[in-house]
């Protein structure tokens, strides 16, 4: 059905009332729009789909702020991955967050304070040495059992009389009834079942964008050029790829040697794509599975059926390279059980499995789920009995497996996969690189973020030297939290007046490694219903609320809005203001990179927000375009501007494009740059004003960190 088209029975989409108008709609209508077999519709004020942590976020603070509201969550448990394995939070800074997100977790450490809360171990066995620690006396805690989210989530339900309908699955193909008047507005959602929902603001809070994207809502999947945003991180990353990576050195083909007896499975024949450009892979999924090594707790590994060996192959053959140990992060979890997640190489990650995954039927994401359900079973079971991994590794893991009080449904396995990214709208504001990096700054936050921007690997190919790699991996942080914007999770004014998307936000690939996750995404359900109910209150589009009204709301409902700790990339007492400085200054903010993604400050002087740097790896394949224009015909002295450390490379090649050719120069990093310790003359050249130049940096055959920071050009009489 065309959602801008004409109402079957006659009534046309043009004479349905906009609600946004304040005119109320009759369930008649909504008949009428869906066929005279639907049932009646079910109105509210504030319609969810999508029962994951942000969606019942929102719930609760809809019903908080007196407004009706009901959850739609497709399978039969709420709460997605934070109820769904991820007991590991990933925030990165937890200052960060704050309103209801922030409940959640006090409600967490106040189950465990409890002594009945210690089923399975003693309270003080229990280390909490993840990435997320718990402080001694904080008052949150930030590593949890399945279960005990679950019950926290179910228990708001309750308390707040939050209506939930489970195992609802909205009909993609028709089920979104829109005026058709601009601004745009939803009327009513109707399921697979004919149920039908009929609200005044609509929420999408699932991690796959369905709502947003049967509403004609403009979206994006898969990885943007650098180009296009100008970037740095996006895009094809061979370069990046380092944690998560093979052994040098790995036969791709079946029979080894042997081109003709085909690739192994799951490597990318047509990989790995143009270095930073667009491609429509996706980052890898996984279960984040929950573990015990408790014997009365504990299935242990089976060899599923469907078990295909050729399946670890590659495996095998990494171990063969040189892989030693265990290749997951097994976080400990309370109760002597685990967090697992993906590390190294070959791991959890069913890589370049999940490429058709955002855009597919239900169907068919059945079958996704499935194949990695298959192979993670299949891996553990591998790692745990296989006599061609190192018997080290088979006693370690064959200790573990999944645990009978939790997913009994699923005897250990959950139904929640990790979609670490989907569908992303594309809105009038985008995320990127620039606000990760503090570049640029979002003026009206609705939420913090503060995790490094982190892809997981999207694809394996084989390399120029016909050996498989990896490649997608992308872990760059050191930045401070950052504001999101308001913009980013409406869409575009013209394409629908009455929906927020705070899961599928709009924000590039590698912006939203940063955002995806689920302590955020609390945080920006709580904005997103807040702004709904203003939105009804104004009668108004979500785009057109008073922002300064909603600030203040959400500032009294305790979100953090504003970061005021330590500003890791800002423009402190060691931040030049290229302003100051002489002659003609092009900061790394005008650079063209290719590579250079790490961004740096912690050594003085440098210039404006700080610095890029190669990280000391992928030599060769990274550099930095200074693009150069002077105001008038002359001479002038070429300098780089860079932060002298024992750590800096010796070598650094410098290209200088003139009036007379080029020059190249070389630079050692580690001596003190004689001007202001920060600039380094390279000599004196013939420009011409009107025309542009350029000065190349790159990490080529460097010994060391090479840094790109500012060039200078300075006239000589």
């Amino acid at each position: 059905m065309n959602p801008h088209g004409a109402c079957p029975g006659g009534l046309l989409w043009n004479n349905v009332m906009n609600p946004m108008r304040g005119m109320k709609f009759l369930s008649l209508l909504v008949l009428c729009v869906f066929g005279v077999s639907s049932v009646r519709a079910a109105e509210y004020d504030l319609v969810i789909y999508g029962g994951t942590s942000a969606g019942v976020a929102a719930a609760v603070q809809a019903k908080r702020l007196g407004k009706t509201v009901v959850v739609i969550e497709p399978t039969m448990r709420l709460g997605g991955l934070s109820s769904g394995g991820l007991g590991q939070t990933d925030i990165g800074n937890k200052a960060a967050i704050g309103g209801i997100a922030r409940e959640f977790y006090q409600a967490i450490r106040k189950h465990y304070d409890a002594d009945e809360a210690w089923k399975w171990q003693e309270r003080k066995t229990h280390k909490d040495d993840g990435q997320s620690r718990t402080a001694a006396g904080e008052e949150t805690m930030w590593t949890f059992e399945p279960h005990v989210a679950l019950n926290i989530f179910n228990t708001w339900v309750k308390a707040n009389d939050i209506e939930v309908v489970y195992g609802e699955r909205l009909n993609r193909e028709s089920g979104v009834a829109m005026t058709k008047s601009i601004p745009w507005s939803i009327i009513a959602i109707k399921m697979e079942s004919g149920k039908t929902f009929r609200g005044k603001m609509f929420i999408d809070a699932t991690y796959e964008g369905d709502l947003m994207a049967s509403a004609k809502v403009s979206y994006t999947v898969g990885r943007e050029a650098n180009a296009q945003y100008g970037e740095t991180l996006n895009g094809v990353q061979t370069a990046h790829a380092r944690s998560h990576q093979l052994y040098r050195g790995i036969d791709p083909y079946v029979k080894k040697g042997d081109p003709s007896s085909g690739l192994l499975p799951h490597i990318d024949p047509n990989g790995p794509g143009e270095e930073g450009g667009a491609d429509k892979r996706v980052q890898a999924y996984c279960f984040r599975m929950c573990l015990t090594d408790h014997p009365d707790n504990r299935i242990p590994f089976h060899k599923p059926e469907g078990y295909n060996e050729l399946w670890y192959e590659l495996l095998f053959r990494n171990y063969e390279a040189g892989e030693r140990v265990a290749p997951w992060i097994n976080s400990p979890m309370p109760n002597r059980k685990t967090d697992t997640n993906n590390k190294m190489g070959f791991s959890t990650d069913f890589i370049g499995q999940n490429y058709d995954y955002p855009e597919a039927s239900y169907a068919e994401r059945e079958k996704i789920v499935a194949q990695h359900r298959l192979y993670q079973q299949g891996l553990v079971w591998t790692l745990a009995n296989h006599p061609r991994i190192p018997e080290n590794v088979r006693k370690e893991v064959s200790r573990w497996g999944v645990t009978k009080d939790e997913f009994a449904e699923g005897n250990g396995w959950q139904e929640q996969l990790y979609i670490r990214e989907a569908r992303r709208m594309v809105s009038d504001y985008v995320m990127t690189q620039h606000n990760c990096q503090g570049r640029e700054e979002a003026k009206d936050a609705v939420g913090l973020a503060a995790y490094t921007m982190d892809s997981h690997n999207q694809q394996r190919y084989v390399d120029a030297n016909g050996h498989v790699r990896n490649e997608g991996d992308v872990q760059v942080g050191g930045f401070s939290p950052y504001p999101i914007s308001y913009q980013s999770i409406v869409p575009s004014a013209k394409q629908c007046a009455n929906l927020l998307v705070p899961v599928c936000l709009s924000a590039t690939h590698i912006a939203y490694g940063s955002i995806r996750m689920e302590p955020v995404f609390m945080v920006l359900g709580q904005s997103a219903a807040t702004a709904a109910a203003q939105a009804i209150d104004e009668k108004t589009a979500v785009q057109k609320i008073d922002y300064a009204k909603l600030h203040e709301r959400l500032a009294a409902d305790k979100q953090v809005l504003v970061w005021t700790g330590p500003k890791k990339t800002s423009s402190g007492p060691s931040g030049i203001d290229p302003k100051s400085l002489r002659g003609v200054v092009v900061d790394d903010e005008q650079a063209v990179f290719s590579g250079f993604g790490m961004s740096g400050h912690t050594t003085s002087p440098f210039v404006a927000l700080g610095y890029r740097h190669d990280g000391n790896e992928g030599k060769g394949g990274q550099t930095a375009r200074f693009p150069v224009k002077v105001p008038a015909d002359g001479k002038y002295e070429v300098r780089v501007g860079y932060s002298q450390n024992g750590n800096r490379a010796t070598n650094v090649p410098v290209k200088i494009t003139h009036a007379g050719g080029f020059a190249e120069v070389k630079v050692n990093q580690r001596k003190v740059a004689p001007i202001d310790k920060l600039f380094q003359p390279l000599g004196t050249y013939e420009f011409k004003a009107g025309k542009e130049y350029s000065v190349e940096i790159s990490n080529k055959d460097t010994d060391g960190h090479v840094i790109v920071d500012a060039v200078q050009l300075m006239p000589v009489k």
